[in-house]
């Protein structure tokens, strides 16, 4: 029997979230990076660039994936449990390796890129292991970290990208006016999550029929549970009074959007009120600050003053906001364009950032909880356009 350490299974038609000219355009912005740097190949190996670059997000489950990118070729590289799923949602061409020997992943990527070439990959996702075995078999002559540049192109939107992503956060939207309707006390946060995932999927499903479905989920918090941003789910039962974190978020096409909300079960108390509304007001102002030309340093600081001026500083926990794109839970993030004392990016139009202050108030202490708002704006000429609908504050999230 004939064992290949590769081979090529296309069958169906390509599906893929873009045209094929929104991949070209991309491939054309690297390969001019490329050029510039003397990079023969990029071989990209993070769910978010091989999505990026040519659609198809892949599934690891401990094996490794790759997208190589050359002058003339692009090939996604991928395990023979997928059969010709990734080439059916890849605009690239691609290449199935087989586990009849181990390594054959690095001979399928070998057999595009050859040997003793400059090398581009992704330093802040190869592990040690990975990056022995990319110097074992493809004997580069240099090797070159291109995931900054990468992060950079990723967070300048298109057109057709801030299309999807305004798709998503009207879906962000439907998931929490379905949390607000199954709120009441004695109900589980399970439940209520629940009831918000389930809601997005089925609007995902309408909007995108042939998209695939999976990661949409939900962060809904109450009480003590309120106390982190990331909290997961748990079943605790919500109580008359309780503190409440609205977190929905759906996922399309690898794309990532987001709806937080600060919210009370029947009645909110003075203190809660007091601290609710401060947090409100600095999102506003925030949101308001998210300008072309202004730096996301220049916004933080702005926003730790109007803090620091109420003297709340000393609880929040952490960065006002972060891009948008490619990204999840558990891949992506567009570190460079976070509102953080220790990035200086400049903002500029087809830019999308959220604006999400957070205080945090210990048990023990008046108004004790976390308030969270969280809106998402496209950064336009004229200043920005707020893209989240569900509305925010005490008017209309203390649940009766």
């Amino acid at each position: 029997m004939d064992r290949p350490d590769f081979y090529r299974f296309h069958q169906g038609e390509k599906v893929l979230p873009f045209s094929p000219e929104e991949y070209e355009n991309r491939l054309s912005i690297l390969r001019k990076h490329m050029k510039s740097q003397g990079i023969d190949a990029c071989v990209f190996t993070s769910m978010h660039c091989v999505a990026y670059y040519c659609g198809f997000l892949y599934c690891a489950f401990g094996r490794p994936y790759a997208l190589v990118v050359t002058a003339s070729d692009s090939v996604s590289i991928s395990a023979g449990i997928d059969a010709a799923q990734p080439w059916r949602r890849s605009h690239s061409d691609n290449i199935t390796y087989t586990d009849w020997q181990r390594n054959n992943y690095w001979r399928a990527i070998c057999s595009v890129v050859g040997t003793g070439k400059t090398i581009g990959f992704e330093a802040d996702h190869v592990t040690l292991v990975q990056k022995s075995l990319l110097d074992q078999f493809l004997e580069p002559k240099e090797t070159v970290d291109v995931a900054h540049a990468s992060m950079s192109q990723r967070m300048h939107k298109s057109a057709a990208e801030i299309e999807l992503i305004k798709a998503g956060a009207q879906v962000a939207d439907a998931g929490g006016y379905a949390v607000k309707e199954a709120i009441k006390a004695g109900v589980r946060e399970i439940d209520i999550a629940m009831a918000g995932r389930d809601a997005m999927e089925l609007e995902i499903a309408e909007r995108f029929p042939e998209a695939e479905y999976r990661d949409t989920w939900v962060w809904f918090q109450s009480g003590i549970n309120t106390d982190g941003a990331h909290n997961p789910v748990t079943a605790r039962r919500l109580e008359a009074g309780n503190i409440l974190s609205l977190n929905t978020f759906p996922m399309i096409n690898g794309y990532y959007t987001a709806l937080e909300r600060t919210m009370f079960v029947e009645t909110v108390d003075p203190d809660s009120l007091r601290i609710w509304e401060a947090n409100v007001a600095a999102h506003e102002y925030g949101m308001s600050l998210l300008k072309p030309g202004v730096s996301c340093a220049e916004v933080t600081e702005s926003i730790n003053s109007f803090f620091a001026d109420r003297d709340l500083l000393q609880f929040r926990t952490f960065g006002y906001g972060h891009s948008f794109g490619v990204l999840s839970h558990y891949y992506g993030r567009e570190a460079g364009l976070e509102l953080r004392e220790d990035v200086d990016t400049v903002l500029k139009p087809g830019m999308v950032i959220s604006m999400e202050p957070m205080l945090t108030i210990p048990v023990g202490q008046p108004g004790a909880g976390g308030y969270r708002e969280h809106d998402i704006l496209v950064i336009t000429e004229a200043g920005n356009e707020n893209i989240t609908g569900y509305p925010y504050g005490p008017d209309f999230n203390v649940i009766s």
